[in-house]
């Protein structure tokens, strides 16, 4: 299991354990090993906690060390970006060191994938009253061409009868500023702010839900929004731990 990682330990706890938990319940006749594409945070992990965790390249070494013979490797990661795109580099360095070595694809990568992350932030993150409340998830965004998922997940939002609920990006497109503008077309009072990443990280705690004036939370109360925050990342919903699950199986029973 490859996630990009992350160096707080309750999160980790909730999200990539509990997505690694369920996983190995699902398939008792696998080992299943942890692997962070974050050099960062491996090496903070190492320096402050004494944890070790291995990088993509590191594992597959060691499993192939380990004579292991069938190996599927399945990011963590929402979309299918440089980070997914590093990884699979390095495991096309071990395809013929093992008799099966099969990647997966990130959360939101088919059609139906999205239609499901909308059905599962809807029963998630709730609203009481759709005309005075909105919902804004915070993605990461990318550089990367794969930073059009945020828009277009975005879009099937709204197609689902979901039109109260808005994306916006970190370190991508749409910015805070575009979903404001949105926010403003319509009556609301509060907004619900959640993020929109597996894990509820340095960027949720901080970029998001924090006291800092540049926060969205801050700029979004400055903008005269009551804002409530929920700080669950996607890794906690059974429904995103089952869309992996299902990516798992269906590596696993191609011939």
């Amino acid at each position: 299991m490859v996630s990009f990682g992350t160096s707080y330990p309750e999160t980790r706890k909730k999200t990539i354990a509990a997505c690694e938990a369920e996983i190995a319940n699902n398939y008792p006749d696998y080992d299943l090993k942890r692997a962070f594409t974050s050099g960062m945070i491996i090496e903070k992990l190492k320096r402050r906690d004494n944890i070790f965790v291995d990088n993509p390249a590191e594992a597959l070494e060691k499993l192939y060390r380990e004579d292991y013979q069938q190996v599927i490797v399945q990011p963590l990661h929402i979309i299918n970006g440089s980070e997914y795109h590093d990884l699979i580099k390095a495991v096309k360095k071990y395809k013929n060191k093992f008799r099966v070595l099969k990647a997966g694809q990130a959360l939101l990568t088919k059609t139906e994938d999205y239609f499901e992350l909308a059905d599962t932030i809807a029963a998630e993150i709730k609203i009481k009253d759709k005309k005075k409340e909105a919902v804004v998830l915070m993605g990461h965004g990318s550089q990367h061409a794969a930073n059009s998922v945020y828009s277009a997940f975005d879009y099937i939002l709204k197609d689902k009868g979901l039109a109260n609920y808005y994306v916006g990006t970190v370190e991508g497109y749409p910015e805070l500023d575009q979903v404001i503008k949105k926010l403003k077309e319509k009556d609301y009072q509060k907004i619900k702010l959640a993020p929109l990443m597996l894990v509820a990280g340095d960027h949720a705690q901080n970029d998001m839900a924090g006291e800092e004036e540049l926060s969205w939370k801050k700029r979004l109360e400055a903008e005269g929004y009551q804002v409530e925050i929920q700080l669950q990342g996607l890794g906690e919903y059974k429904g995103v731990q089952q869309c992996y699950i299902n990516k798992i199986t269906g590596l696993i029973n191609e011939s």
